[in-house]
């Protein structure tokens, strides 16, 4: 099963993401997380990034594509995997279905995660987190935590004005490439606006 997993800020597409991974054992590959693996090893690609990265430059297409195709070629991906954070653009879809095609692993689908943008906003600028273990709770949890006491804040990028900077970046970078998956008649959208064991029950059904 090769999945490219899309959705907002905010949509739940993590949530998704985790129950996926726990019941098929697939591994969940973000490349914000591959970056700093590839960065941290040393590897010729990854020192290649990090020159871009140091210099505040968007990390190329060729070198995000180099990374994902040497990581789909561990072991942990003979089951198939869950790419999440790319493809972000229609030209970086392209060159990602051709670098698959000649690993013979094209993709099963391209799973949208779809949530009203309001109803995003609603949810983020209401988050709240625990400084003291992580919990992330809302403003209905008030200032004390209640798994450990500790105080509950609200990050900097979760208030109203960041998020729909967020929403507006992604929804211009990303509407290209929904319809470019709907054209390859890859995609399944799942209305992630319930609760996330009903959510995920439909990415089930949709993905058998």
């Amino acid at each position: 099963m090769n999945i490219v997993l899309l959705g907002a800020p905010g949509a739940g597409k993590g949530t998704q993401a985790a129950k996926l991974v726990q019941e098929f054992e697939l591994p969940h590959i973000s490349t914000g997380d591959m970056l700093r693996a590839a960065v941290a090893a040393g590897t010729e690609l990854g020192l290649k990034a990090k020159s871009y990265m140091d210099a505040g430059d968007l990390v190329p297409d060729d070198v995000i594509i180099g990374l994902v195709t040497e990581r789909l070629q561990d072991d942990d991906t003979a089951n198939g995997f869950i790419l999440d954070g790319f493809p972000r653009t229609s030209a970086q879809a392209v060159a990602l279905d051709a670098e698959l095609s000649k690993l013979g692993r094209p993709l099963d689908a391209a799973l949208l995660i779809d949530v009203d943008p309001e109803v995003i906003v609603g949810r983020l600028t209401s988050r709240r987190m625990c400084r003291a273990c992580g919990y992330i709770g809302s403003a209905a949890d008030g200032d004390v935590c209640p798994k450990c006491g500790g105080e509950m804040y609200q990050r900097d990028d979760d208030n109203e004005a960041t998020v729909r900077n967020r929403l507006d970046v992604y929804e211009t970078s990303t509407s290209p490439l929904i319809d470019y998956y709907r054209g390859c008649d890859l995609l399944v959208t799942i209305d992630g606006d319930r609760d996330p064991e009903v959510v995920y029950a439909d990415v089930k059904e949709a993905l058998a």
